[in-house]
């Protein structure tokens, strides 16, 4: 048995760090066990969404309410990360917008609909015609006719957030340990998380994303976190132009630029599944598909290479964060954030710790509260 703390966090993604730096900054002592193994927040491009997706949208179209439901939480998100980027000293990010583009009248009408649903949720969004959209995105491909703009969202560096986060934790005392948490002993006022070693708590924290379903069905909760393997690439520096976070109406692709000039090209391509415990790899028709229609997209950036590929793992849920406390055992907490996990992270980290160590959480968590589950 190790020493016992007063937070245990299962997950060293995001979520997981954000759940422990909060804690910490409580003066909590705080441990955080991870597998160390498909880490999403590791294999994150840096994307902070808002908007709601049109690829989640067609492939989820009977979750399309859980997503439009959760948007203040996305709006609220994003100010998190404001505060977070403040808090490290700066991650690169940026807030200028993200586009969602068309290149047909029905995509365009989809975009219109999408944008009211959006704007009723409090987002701020318009809908530019190609003159409009041409004047902020020069870069462009002709075959576009114009996008929705969501000024609430933006993007970072995933490289530097990371780093630094690390570095904060290590500066408050947080202990971390590479262990797979199998399993949990109750009772005696406290909880035990069990792996290789046991890890006493007065609390716990699940945020290990794709990892919790299993815990969750331990506890007799069925959410479902199968992991979903997609692919990214990144390209050599090229001139800084691309300043918005950039998605497509009905075609799988974002398009993002660091500060660095690189371009990071995602956007929902398939990766394959690792077995067992092995991490996902490459598919040859993701990453031709992938680049072909980035460069088709934006043309400026057809004559970049790529300079790396490589898969992770989103864990979408059923598209709506999952905060709280487990039903029959209080003293073990979920932080789930669903779809868009790394721009959900920090609030739905914070979140969680507060309400299992008692301070005040960014906003009002029982809208995800893990009940809906026991139902």
């Amino acid at each position: 048995m190790t020493d016992r703390t007063d937070l245990l966090v299962i997950g060293g993604g995001i979520t997981g760090q954000c759940a422990a730096l909060a804690a910490a900054e409580e003066g909590a002592s705080v441990r955080i066990v991870d597998f160390s193994r498909n880490a999403g927040s590791h294999a994150n491009a840096g994307s902070l969404h808002v908007q709601m997706q049109s690829r989640f949208l067609r492939l989820n179209p009977h979750l399309a309410g859980n997503l439009e439901s959760s948007l203040p939480l996305y709006l609220q998100a994003v100010s998190a990360w404001e505060a977070l980027d403040a808090k490290l000293g700066g991650v690169e990010l940026t807030r200028e917008g993200g586009l969602m583009l068309a290149d047909a009248p029905e995509q365009m009408a989809f975009l219109r609909q999408k944008a009211e649903r959006e704007a009723r949720k409090g987002l701020s969004v318009d809908i530019l015609d190609r003159d409009a959209l041409f004047e902020i995105a020069p870069y462009l491909g002709q075959t576009v006719v114009g996008a929705e703009i969501c000024h609430n969202e933006g993007k970072l560096n995933p490289l530097v957030a990371n780093r630094k986060m690390q570095a904060r934790l290590d500066a408050l005392g947080v202990v971390q340990a590479h262990d797979r948490i199998t399993g949990f002993d109750m009772g005696n006022g406290s909880a035990v998380a069990v792996g290789r070693a046991r890890y006493g708590a007065d609390q716990i924290v699940i945020a290990a994303a794709w990892g919790a379903g299993g815990l969750a069905s331990d506890l007799g909760l069925p959410i479902p976190t199968p992991p979903e393997p997609l692919h990214m690439n990144i390209t050599e520096a090229g001139a800084y132009q691309i300043r918005h976070l950039v998605q497509h109406a009905e075609r799988p692709i974002t398009l993002k630029q660091f500060r660095s000039g690189q371009v990071v090209i995602g956007g929902g391509w398939a990766a394959r599944e690792g077995s067992g415990d092995a991490v996902p790899t490459i598919l040859q028709r993701s990453l031709m598909g992938n680049v072909a229609l980035a460069a088709k997209i934006a043309p400026g950036i057809g004559g970049l290479r790529i300079l790396r590929t490589w898969a992770g793992y989103n864990t979408p849920v059923d598209g709506k964060a999952t905060i709280g406390p487990s039903h029959r055992h209080p003293r073990i907490h979920f932080a789930l954030p669903g779809d868009a996990g790394y721009t959900l992270g920090p609030i739905v980290g914070q979140c969680a710790a507060a309400q299992a160590l008692g301070f005040d959480p960014l906003t009002d968590p029982a809208p995800y509260a893990v009940s809906r589950w026991a139902a």
